[in-house]
């Protein structure tokens, strides 16, 4: 077995690339445990907006959201102009809007362009209204989620 050179400061290349490969596990480490600490805290912040939203687009708020987690997982709350909002890679790919809460007649699901759900026709919805949605409404509401959800 070849003995390994130790520099001046005592350590040999190999000990000092393995310090160096360690302290960029570390570094990258702490990073994690910050984007962990960043989406929980984010993900009760829309927690709270949806508790705080009138009757009727509370409970519409929550069925989003249980669609979300359901159907596109990757996607994670986050709020988008102070209202729930779905993202991906930091960016909001679907978001919902209380019509309540911005003083119309109408909430609104919508999808960002981060979502590409492009048609071919050139031609395509980005956001819907929504004012007591149907069980056939709520199946497509699914639909364009697990679409925009998609990772390919």
């Amino acid at each position: 077995m070849a003995k390994q050179q130790k520099d001046d400061d005592g350590f040999s290349r190999e000990e000092r690339a393995a310090m160096k490969t360690r302290a960029a596990e570390l570094k990258a480490e702490a990073k994690r445990a910050k984007s962990a600490e960043k989406a929980a805290a984010e993900a009760a912040e829309v927690d709270a907006k949806i508790e705080s939203m009138p009757d009727g687009d509370r409970q519409m708020a929550e069925r989003v959201h249980r669609i979300v987690a359901d159907v596109a997982p990757g996607l994670t709350p986050k709020l988008y102009y102070g209202q729930p909002g779905y993202a991906r890679d930091g960016k909001v790919v679907v978001f919902f809007r209380s019509g309540e809460m911005d003083k119309l007649r109408y909430s609104t699901f919508g999808v960002s362009p981060n979502a590409a759900l492009d048609e071919e026709s050139g031609f395509w919805p980005t956001s819907y209204a929504l004012i007591d949605p149907t069980d056939a409404a709520w199946k497509a509401l699914t639909d364009v989620v697990r679409r925009a959800g998609a990772t390919d």
